[in-house]
């Protein structure tokens, strides 16, 4: 890869996007269609090839698209930071310009691919899912409320539904259940780091949590989250959607996740934030793949 291409490449956040489209694709091979009233539940099936590749492709550009955004309007806040100090448009690799030319070329490409060969709803929600963390929480709520995380983590959570759709062409309620899951994750997952970056995110002023009411406080809501994350997750199999051994397998990461945040109250050394950070980057990676496990590979799943 030339120089050129990985700058590019560094626009949208590959790391970010990875666990994005890793959460969509699971969300693709979950999509069932509901049998006929008083049918058994159907035998889980592989998706058809073109939805699921120009799915797959589409929401990847999408995302692309809009981490790429996000890095233009936040150009003067990573400038500050010292976690994002290094990045392309900051340090004058790639112009403003240049990357916006780059973000509309990969939301066109996107809106084509899913218009063409998927169908309009995931179109629809895909781009509604951009604007909403490109802009409305780019522009609006990062700068304008500690809560822009809670409010602005919709467009967020949206992947796996993405894919679901991408499918189905229709927005089940499982398919909600899954971005109710990543909604719960992230005030937790993103406060962790915001507790240390909160020098970072002073100096931008950005009215990160940790920032306007305090270490302790987010902290505390941090473990609060948790606890609703753990009921939210068990929901996967009180509501059918998922087996004996996601139940399992959940449990085990929810008290693990609970442990952090219970530590995390008081913590052994300022970097134990990451831990809890780092943790809950494997916690969501492993519950995707407990579902996808339990509706694949088991005789015993759902």
């Amino acid at each position: 890869m030339s120089a050129t291409a990985r700058q590019y490449w560094q626009l949208t956040k590959p790391r970010v996007v990875a666990l994005i489209v890793f959460t969509a694709f699971v969300g693709m091979l979950l999509a069932r269609v509901d049998p006929a009233p008083g049918m058994p539940p159907l035998p889980p099936q592989l998706p058809p090839l073109t939805a699921a590749l120009f799915g797959f492709i589409g929401i990847w550009l999408a995302a692309a698209s809009a981490a790429t955004i996000n890095q233009l309007l936040d150009a003067r806040i990573d400038a500050k930071m010292t976690r994002t100090s290094w990045r392309p448009i900051v340090v004058g690799q790639i112009t403003p310009r240049n990357a916006l030319i780059f973000a509309l070329l990969l939301a066109t490409l996107s809106m084509a691919v899913l218009l063409l060969w998927v169908n309009v709803l995931t179109a629809v929600l895909t781009f509604a899912s951009l604007i909403g963390y490109a802009v409305i929480y780019t522009v609006f709520l990062k700068r304008a409320t500690p809560q822009n995380i809670v409010i602005g983590g919709l467009a967020g959570a949206a992947p796996p539904a993405l894919g679901w759709v991408a499918i189905t062409g229709e927005l089940h309620p499982y398919a909600l259940l899954l971005v109710l899951i990543i909604y719960v994750w992230t005030p937790p997952h993103f406060w962790a780091l915001a507790i240390f970056r909160r020098a970072d995110y002073s100096r931008a002023q950005v009215p990160m949590l940790p920032v306007t009411h305090g270490v302790h406080y987010t902290r505390l809501q941090i473990l609060l989250y948790t606890i609703l994350l753990t009921v939210v997750t068990v929901l996967p199999w009180a509501t059918h959607m998922s087996g004996g051994f996601y139940l399992g397998g959940v449990l085990v990461l929810d008290a693990v996740f609970v442990y952090y945040a219970v530590r995390l109250m008081r913590p052994p050394s300022e970097a134990y934030a990451m831990k809890v950070f780092n943790y809950s980057i494997i916690y969501l990676m492993a519950l995707f793949a407990f579902l996808l496990a339990d509706r694949w590979l088991l005789p015993f799943g759902s």
